[in-house]
């Protein structure tokens, strides 16, 4: 009987710690205000993407492969070559800004693909789940399989939740939006994948 309150209590660590994360303003968040402005549920395909890469690092954590994601040559790796796509995708944000709002954003991510590309160019991203995340997983083993997958469900829904309501506000209030405010918006979008782009690049040499 003294299963389901410890239970109920992990999971609650689960999500107050998860959206501690996923609340702070970075690549995927960037790519789900700009995706956003065009498509009310372009959070849910965002979180589809950012999950595309999470699941399976969650499962090679359980599997005991934590150490495998704090490599310094696997960090400098994704550094490098995720840093330059975020930095290219922030440059055609910036295009696409001079432009807005005649043409849509540009097209050559999608939201689901925006999502994919934004978490696994993040090697943060990686640390934090070799490090805050595997600790939260071992703490699902007291559960059992079970409790492993309470706990990826979890976090993964506080990724939705958090990515749904940002295109959500976004695409609700844009009519609120000056000319101004939109090329600012879209700006500051742009740039953010650009510095977080530039940072990586700049962390793994």
């Amino acid at each position: 009987m003294e299963v389901l309150p410890n239970l109920c209590l992990y999971l609650t660590s689960v999500v107050v710690i998860s959206l501690s994360g996923v609340m702070m303003p970075g690549p995927v968040f960037a790519v789900t205000v700009a995706r956003g402005y065009k498509d009310r549920d372009a959070g849910v395909l965002v979180a589809l993407g950012h999950g595309v890469v999470e699941f399976p690092i969650m499962f090679l954590i359980y599997l005991g492969l934590a150490q495998l994601l704090a490599s310094s040559f696997v960090r400098s790796t994704i550094g490098l070559v995720g840093g330059g796509m975020l930095v290219v995708m922030g440059l055609a944000m910036l295009r696409f800004k001079e432009d807005f709002p005649s043409r849509n954003p540009p097209t050559q991510y999608g939201s689901l693909a925006g999502g994919i590309v934004t978490t696994g160019a993040n090697p943060y991203f990686f640390l934090w789940w070799a490090t805050v995340g595997a600790t939260l997983i071992m703490g699902s083993t007291a559960f059992g399989l079970i409790g492993f997958v309470l706990f990826a469900v979890t976090h993964w829904s506080c990724d939705l939740c958090w990515l749904l309501f940002v295109s959500t506000t976004v695409f609700k209030s844009k009519h609120l939006w000056s000319h101004k405010t939109h090329r600012r918006v879209f700006g500051a979008c742009a740039l953010l994948l650009i510095g977080f782009g530039a940072w990586f690049i700049f962390s793994a040499l």
